[in-house]
């Protein structure tokens, strides 16, 4: 298991009055509320509840095995997506490396994933339908959020570190294919020794959404399948990924 009932005891107890000078430009600053355990579908985890002084959105930390004070654990960011992860939408692969990132860390040693409430990449949920309607019209996913009159992304990323921090876990191997999450983290201290693709193959839905993010937003994947980045060449634990497609072109 994750933790043991003395080290629950200590981690709620060390923050039960926390209150530091916070992360990033806003200061949050976020303490562990509650651990519990969470046997699930994808291994044996224990989630741990999180608040922050922000806006009092509550963020969670799944993490399977033994992580206070490891180093090169394993971590998955996920920002929420309602219509992702809840009602199984193909417009994004939001669900799909949701449930391959806590699959993979179930059958590794250790691993955490956090789950933060940044949804609509961090627009909320109204607005990131408003988006989908303009996307309905022909925008692609970038120019959508600008017309809306936000970033591109507007997720931020010292709140994971905060709650890494609060774990006591300061030395990772980031799943992602986000360069944005690696700078964010290394700015606050957290180290990054390695990068763990997690490339999803498209749907005829998502297919063009997949091709913006790369194109427009500058991450690590290809969703025609082609390994056209360096990045590709590590080998991602992706159910559904086409092996085959890879043996031939690196023949």
């Amino acid at each position: 298991m994750s933790f043991t009932p003395q080290q629950i005891r200590e981690l709620i107890n060390e923050d039960h009055e926390h209150c530091c000078d916070g992360y990033g430009p806003d200061q949050i600053c976020v303490r562990i509320v509650a651990i519990a355990e969470l046997p699930s579908r994808f291994g044996q985890f224990h989630v741990v509840a999180f608040y922050n002084n922000k806006d009092g959105k509550e963020h969670a930390a799944l993490v399977h095995g033994d992580v206070l004070g490891a180093e090169h654990v394993p971590v998955r960011i996920h920002s929420e997506c309602l219509t992702g992860d809840v009602f199984g939408s193909l417009r994004c692969d939001c669900r799909d490396q949701l449930e391959t990132a806590l699959r993979t860390i179930g059958q590794m040693e250790n691993g955490i994933l956090l789950y933060l409430r940044q949804e609509g990449r961090g627009i909320g949920f109204i607005n990131k339908i408003r988006a989908y309607s303009l996307q309905d019209h022909g925008l692609d996913t970038v120019d959508a959020n600008l017309a809306l009159g936000f970033r591109d992304d507007e997720r931020e990323y010292w709140i994971a570190a905060h709650m890494l921090d609060s774990l006591r876990v300061r030395y990772i191997r980031l799943m992602t294919n986000n360069p944005r999450k690696i700078e964010e983290l290394k700015r606050y201290g957290i180290r990054v020794s390695e990068r763990i693709p997690l490339v999803i193959p498209p749907n005829p839905y998502n297919e063009f959404y997949l091709k913006t993010k790369a194109l427009r937003s500058g991450h690590w994947i290809d969703p025609n399948g082609k390994r056209h980045l360096e990045e590709q060449i590590d080998r991602p634990l992706i159910e559904g990924m086409n092996h085959n497609l890879l043996e031939q072109e690196e023949g």
